[in-house]
């Protein structure tokens, strides 16, 4: 496996990147701990089609923030790997993950004899 600290700082790095990208989208919610999306800007006119243009900004930013806050989670637990010390382990096998799918994917929660089972752990 990687220096640790190779690794937190690659993961420091993402995740600065992701946050800046969120922040500029969504607003952090303290209670829930999710990233709610930002609703398009109201415009001063309301033909119908600057309505249709909000909603579908608004459902392409909904859509980004999903993903960016996939990202920004699962940044957050391969930190909380390390911190326990289980970083780099297979969370269906408990086998080592492969170093090149670490490499790859810093993120990776599964080896890749399980990569298919990843989607359909806990967040």
């Amino acid at each position: 496996m990687q220096d640790i600290s190779i690794i937190r700082s690659a993961l420091e790095a993402q995740l600065a990147t992701i946050t800046t990208d969120l922040e500029q989208i969504a607003q952090y919610n303290s209670e829930t701990g999710d990233w709610e999306a930002i609703p398009a800007d109201e415009l001063p006119e309301a033909d119908p089609n600057s309505e249709a243009d909000g909603m579908e900004e608004s459902e392409e930013r909904s859509g980004t923030v999903a993903v960016l806050e996939t990202t920004f989670r699962d940044i957050n637990r391969a930190f909380d790997k390390i911190e326990a010390g289980t970083y780099g382990t297979c969370e269906v096998c408990a086998a080592a993950i492969e170093d090149d799918r670490l490499a790859f994917l810093p993120t990776a929660r599964t080896c890749k004899a399980h990569l298919d089972e990843e989607r359909t752990l806990s967040l």
